[in-house]
């Protein structure tokens, strides 16, 4: 059995912590893409209150 490389290259597939997710500046409305361990500001004006971007994946809840 051979164990897996730590210093290989990472696919950003494989890896959730690679791929970054898109958030709304709350003030100038911009677009900003961010990686986790990213500063949590938005880079167009500075503005520290972002807002994820919905999904466009629909989510059903079978609510009882």
């Amino acid at each position: 059995m051979s164990t897996p490389n730590p210093h290989a290259p990472v696919d950003a597939a494989k890896d959730p912590m690679k791929i970054p997710i898109t958030y709304i500046c709350g003030d100038c409305h911009s677009e900003n893409e961010i990686k986790p361990k990213d500063a949590i500001r938005c880079r167009e004006c500075g503005h520290r209150i972002l807002y994820k971007k919905r999904t466009k994946r629909a989510s059903v809840f079978d609510a009882r």
